[in-house]
């Protein structure tokens, strides 16, 4: 069996015919049932309630003149939180929910409060409207003006993304992608987990909305893109990169600071190639294996003690005249 699931699944082969009931859906289920859709969208946290918008790929955010102006001069923060994997149950994490809920905290007591939060995808893991409805609560917490999200392909099991469309991409582009600027900072956010085979897949409507939507860019713009599965080539034996992704790499080079953040592996990595760095983020569920460490990369059980030093957040700053963003990760312990 070659299926995409083979690789990220939580149940193992020896459970691929365990009933439905005890995981949700079976493995061959979620293999012969996954369907891949991709969506994000811009969430504004107001008042307790996150509401979703349309990310416009040209307009700075909805601020006003004054307001993006005044943004431009002074230093971006912003989080990534990554693979939340809501409703899984498992060894390797028997509560994802508060292991969530404590990465929701740190953000909160960073000591400052973040331009935007992303979550780089797998917000849940079966996909369900109740594992997008609780995420979309959990997210209320987060002390910030806006929330961006963009799809995993546990966001899409089973109901070919209807589940995420309604709950997140509402009015969103193309298959779910848009970018958007501030703090004199690009950034584009790409979907990769919906025609998929082994590795993640753009396609080519993703691939020249990106063209396009560079265009007009001066060289000097940092650029930050998001997605799900990395756009380099980390392990392909296990589907941890994307096939057509060079395409999009290759439309990026004339940048003098490109910044690649995923999610996806569960495990920081980073890799330089010229002017592009790529980061991926860890996770707030579960840890998965090294890459070549394993005959699959299946959820790892630690010792309870060793889950939080394995999961985490990111905070990334921007100073305008700066070559680089700063990147730091937070162990949740």
């Amino acid at each position: 069996m070659t299926g995409y699931y083979d690789s990220h699944d939580s149940a193992s082969a020896d459970d691929a015919e365990r009933p439905a009931a005890e995981h949700g859906m079976s493995r061959r289920q979620l293999i012969r049932h996954a369907g891949w859709f991709g969506g994000a969208v811009v969430l504004t946290v107001a008042s307790g309630e996150v509401i979703s918008h349309i990310a416009d790929s040209r307009e700075p955010d909805s601020m006003t003149a004054a307001g993006a102006t005044a943004a431009a001069n002074s230093s971006l923060r912003f989080v990534q939180v990554s693979d939340s994997h809501i409703g899984f149950q498992g060894p390797a994490n028997t509560d994802v929910v508060g292991s969530f809920t404590e990465a929701i905290n740190q953000v909160n007591s960073l000591g400052f409060r973040p331009d935007f939060v992303m979550h780089s995808g797998d917000l849940t893991h079966l996909s369900t409207a109740g594992q997008f409805d609780q995420v979309k609560q959990m997210l209320t917490g987060m002390q910030t003006d806006r929330v961006f999200t963009v799809p995993g392909e546990h966001d899409s099991i089973g109901d070919a993304g209807r589940a995420y469309r309604k709950t997140f991409g509402m009015g969103t582009l193309g298959d779910g992608w848009y970018s958007f600027d501030t703090h004199g900072v690009h950034f584009i956010a790409l979907v990769n987990t919906l025609s998929l085979e082994k590795l993640g897949h753009l396609g080519n409507d993703q691939i020249d909305f990106v063209r396009k939507d560079i265009a007009g860019l001066s060289s000097d713009t940092p650029i930050v893109v998001f997605s799900h599965i990395p756009l380099f080539a980390m392990y392909p034996k296990w589907g941890w990169s994307t096939d057509d992704a060079l395409k999009v790499i290759a439309l990026l080079r004339r940048f003098s600071s490109v910044t690649c953040l995923n999610g996806h592996v569960h495990q920081l990595f980073t890799k330089t190639d010229g002017n592009i760095t790529f980061h991926s983020a860890t996770t707030t569920a579960y840890p998965l294996p090294k890459p070549g460490r394993a005959p699959a990369p299946t959820p790892q059980v630690v010792p309870a003690r060793q889950l939080k030093d394995a999961l985490g957040i990111r905070t990334v700053g921007y100073r305008q005249g700066d070559r680089e963003l700063a990147i730091k990760d937070q162990r949740l312990a």
